[in-house]
């Protein structure tokens, strides 16, 4: 695909090559062409193309078809619109003839495709989305090309997963906490597979520190998505407390409402023939009286909402464990870094590390929680712990200096101490 057309998407100025997203693409764009040949027109075309790209890909112990062979295979398709099929695919490069040998075969491209299709495929029906981003996680594992893309989308549907499930549990409604109930249980396999790809993810000492970040993110989405089964359980329960039954007759508040539920809006509407009556407007009302009630609804009404001084009621604390994770990685980060300005620091043989090499990071919160840190090198009271916090208490360095203050280079940081790190030796 040319740049030049490219450009037209773009402000004046930015060059599509440029952009590392538009590289990548331009780089897979052979296999991309192939899903714009096979989806590209109406629904019918589209699913006459799969089937016949399927049916030719699938035989694997003879792949090269003759002409002759492909008209037997789908003598029930209309030979004019199998031709423009053939056709099609051909264009697309989808389909390769072999003017000496007289015989048709897949293409690369095509292979990718169908291989690509057909995951996709077999999970249809049950909750697509998770099980082949499960997959495609663990596929990448197995060859040792781990996507972060796939890391990201899995993490991505975990949570909507669990804002979904979270959204039913505060509805209060017992039909949308059992039909959240019921979805949770036909995902649970596809997150106990999550859960033993993440495990062996994060026990891979070759893994990069960015897709460590995305498991161990992905592992924390799955934990709060499991603890919510015994919620489910807990809120039904104190629900059915709430039922009312209708005297002894064995019916519950809950078995009308699903009952109404199941029913059309037009049969609803004749079990309430006869039920209600009309009752027309009072003509008599004069126009004084009509002022009186105007202005209590006008009025009378907001003031009354104005002068109550009710205190709210109680909210529950947001969830804490997404800011814990960032901290946890901005930790390990700051840990990473030390290890590598140690290493740095006995090849220069320089005697100390300035602060602002340590601490300053790309924000001023960063900056100021990695500042926090340095007071954990060489606590011994955090030396028993297995966290990262044990880690940098490990570390060989000791705190000097400070009594003065530098002006760095930096957009959110005007000052900053001039304290160093001299490396230390234990006895």
């Amino acid at each position: 695909m040319p740049l030049e057309s490219l450009a037209d998407f773009f402000q004046p100025g930015i060059a599509p090559d440029s952009l590392s997203g538009v590289n990548r693409l331009q780089q897979a764009w052979p296999y991309l062409s192939v899903f714009v040949t096979l989806f590209r027109g109406g629904d019918e075309e589209v699913l006459m193309r799969l089937l016949v790209l399927r049916e030719l890909g699938g035989r694997a112990d003879a792949p090269r078809w003759t002409p002759q062979e492909i008209a037997q295979r789908f003598a029930y398709l209309n030979d004019t619109k199998l031709a423009t099929i053939l056709g099609r695919l051909r264009e697309g490069e989808l389909l390769v003839y072999d003017s000496d040998g007289g015989q048709y075969q897949l293409s690369e491209g095509a292979r990718v495709a169908l291989a690509a299709l057909a995951t996709l495929i077999d999970f249809a029906g049950d909750d697509v989305e998770l099980g082949y981003l499960t997959s495609q996680v663990a596929a990448g594992q197995a060859v040792g090309q781990l996507s972060d893309d796939a890391l990201k989308h899995l993490l991505a549907r975990l949570n909507e997963l669990y804002g979904e499930f979270e959204e039913a549990l505060e509805s209060q409604s017992e039909f949308r906490i059992r039909a959240a109930q019921h979805r949770l249980e036909a995902v649970w396999r596809w997150v106990a597979k999550s859960t033993e790809v993440i495990r062996s993810l994060t026990a891979d000492d070759t893994l990069s520190l960015s897709a460590l970040n995305q498991a161990q993110a992905i592992a924390l989405a799955q934990s709060r998505m499991l603890a919510l089964a015994g919620t489910f359980e807990r809120r039904l329960a104190q629900l059915a407390a709430q039922r009312v039954h209708l005297g002894s007759s064995g019916l519950t508040s809950t078995d009308i409402a699903d009952w109404l539920r199941r029913q059309a809006v037009g049969q609803l509407a004749d079990q309430l023939t006869g039920c209600l009556s009309i009752n027309p407007e009072p003509a008599f009302i004069a126009t004084p009286e009509l002022a009186d009630m105007a202005e209590f609804e006008l009025l009378a009404r907001e003031r009354a909402k104005a002068g109550n001084t009710t205190l709210p009621g109680s909210v529950a604390a947001p969830l804490s464990g997404e800011l814990e994770v960032e901290r946890l990685f901005a930790a390990e980060a700051m840990y990473d870094e030390l290890l590598t300005l140690g290493l740095q620091l006995g090849e220069s043989g320089a005697d100390h590390i300035p602060i602002q090499q340590a601490v300053l990071a790309d924000s001023y919160n960063e900056t100021a929680y990695r500042l926090s840190l340095l007071s954990l090198i060489g606590d011994p009271e955090s030396h028993g712990d297995a966290s990262i916090v044990a880690a940098l208490a490990k570390l060989p360095f000791t705190l000097h200096g400070g009594e003065a203050v530098i002006e760095p280079e930096h957009p959110e940081v005007a000052t900053l101490s001039d304290a160093r790190l001299l490396p230390h030796t234990p006895n």
